[in-house]
């Protein structure tokens, strides 16, 4: 299960230098973190640990920046041409963006060229769409005695928007975050995930190049300890939108709700895929498979909680350990390669516990659950047959893990997919549109998907509930999370 071509598609490192206002310089301190190749555990760069003293200099390059108006009172339509531009850069750069991802934390260099850096450009399209279309609203208002009166509302940027992304799809969360942001008029301060930080640099680069005036996007990288903790409790930001897990998430919370400022959350899952009985396995399959183990399962939006009709359990056992036998392990860079590696030892030691409590509480191992003999953190697609009080079915592994379990009604399903402080997304695969109307609404996550499985459009919202976070990214809920309303009572 390993894969033996050439290797392809080596990166350029971009300058990793702190992106503060006009200065490119590394930590305040001197600090460094060395960023791993998780195929090879190879360095592939040295980055400056940015710590307090230099989230205050990003902020305060940020919020001068804001101030100035050189990006805030631009026309919409000119934030949006430079916002195009950048995503023709974006897409002309797509294969060094897709191979900086691959060396850096094992996505699949063909997964990311042909899936996410197009995402990434799209977004920036999208949003450049609506830089010159945000709107208030009027109201005529009844007079007051001898007063005529009319209302309105402004939709204003809110200021220095601060950004915390994850390693698991960095270029793609990070325009996200940054697109609708900065298409409001907003100046921005990121912190991408140490050990994914070489693609958003490398979009900070991209975004300069288009015409991005110095100073509205800074970037820290760091520790999320220590620079993300810095930038989550500044008094200087006006909001924070955060991507990671839900642990770190409750730690983000009460340090950037006590100054009341706007949040996004998005937490991670434990998300359903519910296959009735009359699902068609045959076009189906494959998104069960995809859904399980695309980006061997380090993914928030993961249905690794696999929830079967018990007739056809068996057939779906079967398609899922095909698609573990298919599986190429290898470099992802590797051609040949259909599956790439866990990030780092951390995590792959985090799996390989999830695997071995599976075993102790009696889940049927069916398939996979080894750490290849290589250098790297190479792991096999697992598949276990089970219920849903196990703890792989429980908590997040972020691994290639899928717990199999039966069901007998839709009411049922329904109940076991709601079972779980989770609420991020669901999968539902039948061929009656009935069922999934009736089902949809039960369902107590933020999106669903039918007979299908992908990443979220830039023009539909984004997020999910309880555990999941709160508030919305992408499509208009996107614009709306990054502006301020003002109301406007005129009298005359």
């Amino acid at each position: 299960m390993t894969a033996d071509a050439a290797l392809r598609f080596e990166p350029t490192i971009p300058d990793v230098s702190l992106r503060i206002g006009t200065t490119r310089r590394g930590a305040a301190d001197g600090a460094t973190f060395t960023s791993l190749n998780p195929a090879d555990e190879t360095v592939v760069s040295e980055l400056p640990a940015g710590g307090a003293d230099d989230v205050d200099a990003a902020v305060a390059a940020a919020r001068e920046t804001f101030d100035s108006g050189v990006w805030s009172e631009m026309t919409g339509a000119e934030r949006g041409r430079i916002l195009n531009r950048a995503a023709d850069l974006i897409e002309a750069d797509a294969e060094n963006l897709a191979a900086l991802e691959a060396v850096e934390m094992g996505k699949l260099f063909r997964d990311s060229v042909n899936g996410d850096i197009p995402v990434v450009a799209g977004c920036f399209r999208h949003f450049a769409g609506w830089a010159d279309k945000i709107t208030g609203e009027t109201t005529p208002l009844p007079s007051y005695g001898p007063q005529q009166r009319f209302g309105y509302t402004l939709r204003q940027p809110l200021g220095v928007v601060g950004a915390i992304t994850p390693w698991n799809n960095p270029a793609v969360i990070a325009g996200w975050k940054l697109a609708p942001a900065l298409a409001a008029g907003n100046t921005a301060v990121i912190k991408p995930a140490e050990d994914a930080s070489l693609s958003t640099i490398r979009l900070a680069e991209l975004l300069t190049e288009a015409g991005l005036p110095e100073g509205v996007l800074n970037v820290v990288t760091g520790l999320g300890e220590v620079a993300g903790a810095a930038l989550a409790q500044h008094p200087g930001i006006d909001k924070i939108s955060f991507t990671g897990s839900a642990r770190v998430g409750r730690t983000i919370n009460p340090r950037a709700g006590d100054k009341f400022r706007k949040m996004t959350l998005e937490l991670g899952g434990k998300s359903p895929q519910i296959v009735f009985a009359d699902a068609d396995l045959e076009n189906s399959m494959p998104w069960i498979a995809m859904g399980t183990f695309y980006h061997q399962g380090q993914v928030c939006a993961a249905g690794t909680r696999v929830l079967v009709h018990r007739s056809r359990v068996d057939e779906v056992v079967a398609g899922l350990v095909a698609a573990a036998e298919a599986a190429v392990i290898g470099d992802p860079r590797d051609e040949a390669s259909t599956m790439g590696t866990i990030v780092n030892s951390k995590q792959l030691a985090t799996i390989e516990r999830y695997i071995s409590l599976g075993r102790e509480e009696g889940a049927d191992l069916v398939i996979g659950g080894d750490r290849l003999d290589r250098p790297g953190y190479f792991v096999t697609p697992t598949v276990f047959r089970g219920h849903n009080d196990l703890t792989i079915a429980r908590e997040e592994i972020f691994g290639p893990v899928a717990t199999v379990i039966p069901f007998d009604t839709t009411e049922e399903a329904v109940a076991i997919a709601n079972d779980t402080k989770y609420g991020l997304n669901a999968m539902l695969h039948t061929t009656s549109l009935a069922t999934a109307h009736a089902v949809i609404p039960k369902l107590r996550v933020g999106m669903v998907w039918v007979n299908g499985w992908g990443v979220p459009e830039p023009s539909l919202p984004w997020g999910g509930r309880e555990a999941s976070g709160y508030g919305r990214e992408l499509g208009k809920s996107g614009i709306l999370a990054n502006t301020e309303e003002k109301t406007v009572h005129l009298a005359f």
